[in-house]
């Protein structure tokens, strides 16, 4: 009489028996045998659902690895060949090359997430019996039973996951186009003197954006796309009621004028070496791209782009009396740095938001510094780059899918 076998769960060696593989082992036990599952379209919902199973990009590589050890695309529940036994070495190479003590996390990870089961041996070594007419009679490796019995499950997750994405996306999208206009029509208020606490409005606007939050989830973004948007709405009738009626078609038009009275034109000897010092003056210290790429809430003002030093000085203009910088303390900058890098020294200090809570004040104290040759701009910008780049790094770990199979294969 032959023995049944056992189906061992428990780990060899010092590693606990947890609950997920008990859980694991339950939902196998309970799903129909016969279950099939295509093992690369569960495999893209397993990245899809990555971040609610808390896999890593390389866990998803040694399961990708362990998947491919099986020769069969479609797998099916309750088959005797659902565990793969490849050794260390051969699991390493598929893995491109991960070392074992890496293995050894990565594996702990997915059967922490329920994806598959230890099977391991008395001795801990993994293995198949073979059976007398050459078949296997028992193998010793991992168990991909729970992969296949949990394949709806994933499906379901993963289609949570791409809508979760497709919100956000569209949330974001809904931010930055709101971003957008209102800082135009900021903008257009200032030129055209709007009569309205412009200034008010700003710090309102600079509010929100400083309470961005740092995990784009919709739960999080959809609150600051909705105050964005109602902002907009009312910047927008506040200028709508300061529109003046559009001109009768048959009016005449302003007579142009003539060279001769053009304020940009003089006879007087030594204009052009004056308007050479003005461009000199209003000259960017740092590079225009450097500087719209540190500071895009600056560029968001400009009217026709940050492409040359005279956008930015322009742009300045326009942000001055939003940040409550009074004219005489903008002179007196002027005066002691120079047009131009007053003009850059006023961008950082926008980018850098709420953290300067009176910037009037603090341009003074910087214009103090220029006068006594203790000021550059420099390090205030590369130390707002390094700040950026800092809280730029956790985005920058986004969790990768490797590459894997054609689901066709």
């Amino acid at each position: 009489m032959q023995m049944p076998g056992l189906n061992p769960t428990a780990p060899f060696g010092p590693r606990p028996l947890s609950a997920t593989a008990l859980r694991a082992q339950r939902d196998v036990t309970l799903c129909p045998a016969g279950k099939a599952a295509h093992k690369w379209k569960t495999f893209r919902h397993v990245c899809e659902a990555r971040a609610e199973l808390r896999l890593s990009d390389r866990s998803l590589t040694v399961l990708n690895a362990l998947l491919s050890f099986h020769p069969d695309t479609v797998l099916t529940l309750g088959s005797d060949d659902l565990v793969v036994f490849p050794s260390n070495r051969e699991l390493s190479v598929r893995s491109h090359g991960i070392p074992a003590s890496t293995l050894r996390r990565h594996i702990a990870a997915l059967v922490n997430a329920g994806l598959i089961l230890r099977r391991d041996s008395p001795n801990g070594k993994r293995y198949a019996r073979r059976a007398p007419g050459g078949g296997i009679e028992q193998a010793f490796g991992f168990d991909l039973s729970p992969f296949v019995a949990s394949a709806d499950e994933l499906a379901d997750r993963a289609a949570r996951m791409i809508e979760e994405r497709r919100a956000a996306d569209s949330l974001r999208e809904q931010i930055t186009l709101a971003r957008r206009d209102i800082a135009k029509m900021l903008s257009y208020g200032v030129e055209h003197n709007v009569d309205a606490d412009l200034p008010a409005l700003h710090r309102e606007f600079r509010d929100l954006l400083d309470g961005r939050p740092r995990v784009s989830r919709r739960e999080t973004l959809e609150p600051l796309a909705l105050a964005l948007i109602e902002l907009s709405k009312r910047i927008l009738g506040i200028l709508e009621s300061h529109v003046a009626p559009a001109t009768h078609p048959d009016a005449g038009t302003e007579p142009q004028r003539p060279a001769a009275e053009d304020p940009n034109i003089s006879d007087t000897p030594g204009a052009e070496t004056s308007h050479a010092d003005r461009q000199d003056n209003a000259a960017s210290p740092v590079p225009v791209r450097l500087l719209a790429e540190t500071c895009p809430d600056f560029v968001d003002y400009a009217r026709h782009g940050l492409r040359t030093a005279r956008d930015v000085t322009d742009t300045a203009t326009i942000v001055r009396p939003l940040l409550g910088v009074s004219p005489s303390a903008w002179e007196e900058t002027c005066a002691a740095m120079g047009a131009g890098p007053a003009s850059v020294t006023l961008a950082l200090i926008l980018q850098r938001g709420s953290a300067i809570r009176n910037p009037g004040g603090y341009l003074r104290t910087l214009a103090r510094r220029a006068s006594a040759g203790q000021f550059s701009v420099w390090p205030m910008l590369m130390a707002l780059g390094a700040s950026q780049r800092r809280k730029d790094v956790p985005a920058a770990r986004k969790l990768s899918s490797p590459s894997f199979p054609d689901e066709s294969a």
